[in-house]
């Protein structure tokens, strides 16, 4: 009754997990459950004995009934009233022991189930937020590949009017030459003719 009411008592989560964790690891308890299923095989004997006496001692009575013996004295009703009281009092004691027993394993057990079952709902809900945290860092990143997709767009579009500059600098710097060519080429041709005196002349 002492170990039922340690288990049922409302505990709080992680006092009873550890409760339960330091019941099915350690060494003690799982010899003190030893010995008690040991006890527990001897007291299913013991009641089987009183359930046979108790079937005896009934026995007993019907077939004086049935002989038409009337018992006098009242030594014999006392000893047929004591027997019969202490077979069913074994018989109750007994059955109501096993009975406790049975309902300690399996509160036992169903007490280590619901441990494992919120341990798993602790583990979901973690999991649970670790997949919104990690959705929102997903969207963050999906912004940012947005942004900077946006800045490259913009860069390829700066170096492209850049590069048409260039194309039109690079004309431009090749129609300069050609004028020049053009210029000193005059200027060589008259001189070689001897049109050209002075400075001036040009």
């Amino acid at each position: 009754m002492v170990a039922f009411f340690v288990l049922v008592t409302p505990l709080p989560f992680n006092i009873r997990r550890r409760l339960l964790h330091f019941i099915s690891t350690s060494d003690l308890i799982a010899r003190t459950q030893y010995t008690l299923k040991i006890v527990f095989v001897f007291i299913l004997i013991l009641f089987i004995d009183s359930v046979n006496r108790v079937y005896r001692v009934q026995q007993d009575v019907s077939a004086t009934s049935a002989s038409g013996t009337v018992i006098t004295t009242g030594t014999d009703r006392t000893e047929i009233q004591a027997r019969k009281f202490y077979s069913q009092r074994n018989m109750y004691l007994c059955g109501f022991t096993l009975f406790l027993s049975v309902i300690l394993n399996r509160t036992y057990v169903l007490l280590v189930e619901l441990l494992a079952a919120e341990d798993k709902i602790v583990a979901m809900k973690a999991g649970a937020e670790m997949a919104t945290a990690n959705s929102k860092v997903i969207s963050l990143k999906d912004e940012e590949i947005d942004r900077l997709r946006a800045e490259l767009e913009s860069k390829e579009t700066e170096l492209k009017s850049k590069e048409t500059d260039l194309e039109t600098l690079k004309k431009q710097c090749e129609g300069l030459s050609a004028e020049y060519k053009r210029l000193g080429d005059q200027i060589n041709a008259k001189e070689a003719l001897g049109e050209i005196t002075s400075k001036k002349d040009l």
